[in-house]
């Protein structure tokens, strides 16, 4: 079986010649989108529109951009200015959702690949303001925040769209977005820079924010105490990762000197008592088993307490450019909330080019 990390980056003949034969269907696809953008925007497809405030944010290519930390930052960033953030999203595997119940206690986190329901429960558990997750091809909501993410590592991807490549829509959909964030995860500086700038001309000068998507510490899977970043320098490494970019995981935690060895796995893996057993054999011939925050969510509750736990790489956000932009953004999406004040939307969240 092919499989998507394979066929999307692979240079080989064998992936070219399968991403090859799966163009037309590709082409189909992005036919199907396009259509399906012009429908929405004249009119001819109904927008709901829901009585709380709506960020959206999503990307253009299929996972790894950075969307649930993002996500999770923002319902933060509304709960200290004393706004109830509901985050709403699909829900697939269930890693996601308990991973932002992690990373943002104070947020109310809806599973339902109904987004407009999803919204309507969110507001009936006290939500102010909803965030959704994953949502920026959702055109049947309307938002009063368009968030697109755009990971820096894409550029080595295929330039296809589903299933040749890992591209939902081209870049010219960018002129749907009311801001742009660019993350970074390996890459440099200057190439997040490079990246906004060709943002910058292609969605004709939306708003860009450059976000660096660190790892910054460990913990242990079960105790929760702090290992030193330190540990890490000269240690052997098994990197066990499914999540949509296991490559990237593992050379973040080469950064800190360790000797890696990927474990890799599908993304929104499913552990299994095997996949469990299969671990624990292997923590005992490494220093250490690290995993990321998802597969934590999931892996902790089979993990036996006698084996040597797995430590757990804290994803951080850290804003290098353009984070005073998206506060200003995101604190006029709840301007009124309080007083009632009518909402002051933005251009339709179907406009610009498919």
């Amino acid at each position: 079986m092919l499989t998507p990390l394979w066929l999307w980056s692979n240079r080989s003949l064998a992936a070219r010649l399968a991403r090859l034969s799966l163009l037309p269907a590709s082409l189909f696809y992005r036919a199907v989108m396009a259509a399906r953008t012009r429908a929405y925007r004249a009119g001819l497809l109904h927008q709901a529109d829901v009585p709380l405030p709506v960020v959206a944010v999503g990307n253009l290519t299929v996972g790894g951009s950075g969307k649930t930390p993002i996500c999770s930052w923002i319902a933060r960033y509304y709960a200290d200015r004393g706004f109830q953030a509901g985050i709403v999203l699909r829900g697939y595997g269930g890693d996601e959702a308990k991973l932002h119940r992690q990373l943002a206690e104070s947020a109310i986190v809806i599973e339902n690949p109904d987004r407009v329901a999803g919204a309507l429960e969110a507001e009936a558990n006290g939500a102010d303001v909803v965030v959704l997750d994953d949502a920026f091809q959702r055109l049947d909501i309307v938002r009063d925040l368009n968030i697109v993410l755009v990971s820096t590592e894409s550029s080595r991807a295929v330039r296809w769209t589903l299933p040749a490549g890992p591209w939902r829509e081209g870049m010219k959909a960018l002129r749907r977005a009311d801001l742009v964030v660019v993350t970074r995860k390996r890459a440099d500086r200057h190439s997040a820079e490079e990246m906004a700038r060709r943002v910058r001309r292609i969605s004709r000068n939306r708003p860009v924010a450059i976000a660096r998507l660190g790892v910054t510490g460990f913990t242990g899977m079960l105790s929760g105490e702090e290992v030193p970043v330190e540990s890490l320098n000269g240690a052997s490494v098994l990197a066990a990762a499914g999540i949509a970019d296991p490559y990237t995981f593992a050379g973040q935690c080469s950064e800190f000197g360790a000797r890696v060895r990927l474990l890799l796995l599908e993304d929104h893996h499913e552990f299994t008592d095997e996949d469990t057993e299969r671990m624990v054999q292997a923590s005992r011939k490494v220093d250490y088993v690290v995993v990321t925050e998802k597969d934590a969510v999931k892996l902790r509750s089979l993990w036996p307490g006698h084996a040597p736990e797995p430590i757990v790489a804290s994803l951080d956000v850290e804003w290098e450019t353009g984070q005073r932009e998206l506060e200003t953004a995101l604190d006029a999406v709840v301007a009124g909330v309080d007083d009632l004040v009518p909402r002051l939307r933005g251009d339709p969240a179907v406009g610009g080019d498919p």
